[in-house]
């Protein structure tokens, strides 16, 4: 693979938007062992928040840490390894089908419902008090330094 061909393969999983219309890979191979990684985030995805109890918390960050393993094990093949174009962008497209998988667990909600509802509260009250501060024309911000 030549040097420009291998630019354009990492800058494609790289891409802000690379996941999108992305397809999560039905079987990966990860540390020599085939995971049913569609099947695998459906099922947690269906549930919209990670799921009760340790070991099923446990087991999705334990997946999110091999996925990302694996994501950087195979861009190091792209950027260092001896492969052909057709490999290469094999490698890519799998790249970004982590991506989504990755994408799709990380979007998953907290199930801490106090933590959840502390943090709701502090972003409530982060906005009351930038209101008030604007209505009451306290805000320091850049539009009124100038001035």
């Amino acid at each position: 693979m030549q040097a420009y061909e291998r630019k354009q393969l990492l800058e494609r999983v790289e891409r802000e938007g690379a996941t999108v219309g992305a397809e999560i890979p039905d079987r990966i191979e990860i540390a020599g062992e085939e995971i049913d990684l569609q099947e695998f985030v459906f099922e947690i995805k269906r549930r919209e928040t990670v799921p009760e109890g340790e070991r099923e918390r446990e087991r999705v960050e334990h997946a999110k840490r091999n996925l990302r393993r694996e994501r950087l094990r195979r861009v190091e093949r792209i950027e260092e390894g001896d492969i052909d174009r057709a490999e290469g962008e094999e490698l890519a497209g799998s790249i970004i089908g982590i991506d989504r998988a990755l994408n799709a667990l990380e979007s998953l909600g907290p199930t801490d419902l106090e933590a959840e509802s502390k943090a709701q509260e502090a972003a409530d009250k982060k906005r009351w008090t930038s209101f008030l501060k604007k209505a009451l024309g306290r805000d320091d911000g850049p539009s009124r330094r100038g001035r």
